[in-house]
């Protein structure tokens, strides 16, 4: 297992240095000027040019990028233009939260979502199975931010059962910040639910037809045996790579959920470094992002290992 996670590792470098390139070519498109926002309404000449000489903007941008990438390798990200803060630093305070926010929507998604698909299988062609898409076609259709608005109408504001918004380290008060975190978590689960639901019925149907589940039924092993330790266990091998995706995207910050239950996390935290044209800020969460998307693949490829045995290291 070692030997087969050096290697994706090894693999994954040179994906890690080309995300590098792209996200700092990429911040340079944008139009506007950061410098000019720092400088203020009145734009002192002299001003600009400090500022351009400190944060090396008169560097030719293949300079300012292996400067930028050599400090990175140390740990260093820089500093976020508009706060003055380090930019690992920023991160280290978002990340938490969009952490318990991901961890909590997706626990919802799979135990929402992978038992609806294996019913949805197994029941196919019955109204189950009607059911269970109608209500995953539903969970897709429905956009979050109508769905975040309502619960805070009908559960915070007429029944008063939970906060409407804000947020609580977990570390504070675990129950209460579960009370807070619970209705965006359920927000972004439900979409994230018929994705799984979807996907799990997809591949049970394909597994339900193997001769090793007919072989298992003939011996006269249980349906839940056979479903369960025999169908499920193979069919989650292609959702256990839509679980490390999602997980992924939930990292990235869910933005508009963020923004409508006001939750300080990577969403809120993106937009206003894109709208102060914090090049910094930007830089290190998309790369942070892009590492983490990579680190969740080679998370997969070791789950399947698990999962399957059988299956090569290649």
């Amino acid at each position: 297992m070692l030997a087969f996670l050096g290697r994706r590792i090894l693999i994954a470098i040179p994906t890690v240095f080309l995300i590098s390139v792209f996200v700092f070519a990429l911040q340079h498109l944008l139009p506007g000027d950061p410098i000019l926002v720092m400088a203020g309404e009145e734009r002192d000449p002299e001003v600009i040019a400090a500022l351009r000489e400190k944060y090396r903007m008169n560097d030719p941008v293949p300079v300012q990028y292996l400067a930028w990438a050599g400090n990175a390798l140390q740990g260093d990200l820089g500093i976020s233009l508009r706060t003055q803060q380090p930019v690992l630093e920023l991160i280290a305070e978002k990340l938490p939260v969009t952490i318990q926010l991901a961890v909590m929507a997706l626990t919802i998604a799979i135990l929402i979502g992978i038992p609806a698909g294996v019913l949805s299988a197994y029941k196919k062609g019955t109204w189950v199975d009607w059911l269970a898409n109608i209500v995953a076609l539903s969970g897709l259709s429905v956009p979050n931010f109508w769905l975040g608005i309502m619960l805070i109408l009908l559960v915070s504001v007429k029944l008063g059962w939970l906060p409407a918004s804000g947020y609580m380290p977990i570390s504070e008060d675990p129950l209460q910040s579960i009370r807070i975190m619970i209705m965006p978590a359920f927000v972004l689960g439900t979409a994230l639910a018929a994705t799984l639901m979807r996907h799990t019925r997809s591949a049970m149907l394909s597994v339900l037809k193997s001769d090793y589940i007919r072989t298992a039924r003939a011996k006269g092993l249980r349906e839940h045996i056979v479903l369960v330790k025999h169908a499920l266990r193979n069919a989650l091998v292609p959702v256990v790579t839509v679980i490390t995706l999602l997980f992924g995207e939930l990292l990235a910050g869910a933005v508009l959920t963020e923004q409508i239950f006001t939750i300080p996390g990577f969403g809120k935290l993106v937009v206003d470094a894109v709208f102060n044209r914090d090049y910094a800020v930007v830089q290190g969460i998309v790369l942070c992002t892009g590492v983490a998307f990579i680190a969740m693949n080679i998370l997969a490829d070791a789950a399947y290992r698990v999962l399957n045995p059988r299956m090569s290291d290649q």
